[in-house]
């Protein structure tokens, strides 16, 4: 069950997928219209999850379920990466690989494979300071607080 994103209290589970290349505004348009027919219809073992996404940047998806009214289960949680791999492939982005960092250069949002991101910490291309998306935030009020952060204040900081 589709729920607009601001009415899913704080504790909300949250899965933060970043593409590797921005979208562009009609892929946004026409991955919205794909969430939102997903999550109507997401379930766990029968049971509807109140569910919403986020869209942030043309680059980030954000998709959130209320786990007070219903927990994910395994199997939901296969049907929500069937789905991120569908649009993998219908948009020939990666939005799985783990092992990329997404941080801001002024207003530009870059996104460089971990051992660019070691590199450039190296070279003194980024510091401490540099804004990064920390996607390991587990829910809405880690994310609104702990998402956008300065390196060190992330898991990032280990580079420094």
């Amino acid at each position: 069950m589709y729920v607009p994103f601001e009415n899913l209290p704080g504790e909300s589970r949250i899965w933060i997928y970043q593409s590797n290349r921005k979208f562009s505004d009609a892929e946004m348009s026409e991955i919205e219209t794909d969430l939102q027919s997903f999550l109507s219809e997401w379930a766990a073992h029968g049971t509807s999850l109140e569910s919403s996404y986020l869209l942030k940047y043309n680059r980030f998806i954000i998709i959130a379920i209320n786990q007070e009214v219903q927990a994910a289960t395994g199997c939901s949680i296969d049907s929500s990466v069937e789905f991120i791999q569908g649009l993998e492939k219908k948009y020939d982005v990666d939005l799985l690989d783990k092992m990329n960092v997404t941080f801001k250069q002024g207003d530009h949002i870059a996104h460089k494979t971990l051992m660019d991101f070691k590199k450039m910490v190296k070279d003194k291309s980024v510091n401490e300071n540099t804004i990064v998306f920390n996607n390991l935030v587990n829910n809405i009020e880690e994310f609104n607080e702990s998402w956008e952060v300065p390196a060190i204040d992330s898991w990032h900081s280990r580079f420094f």
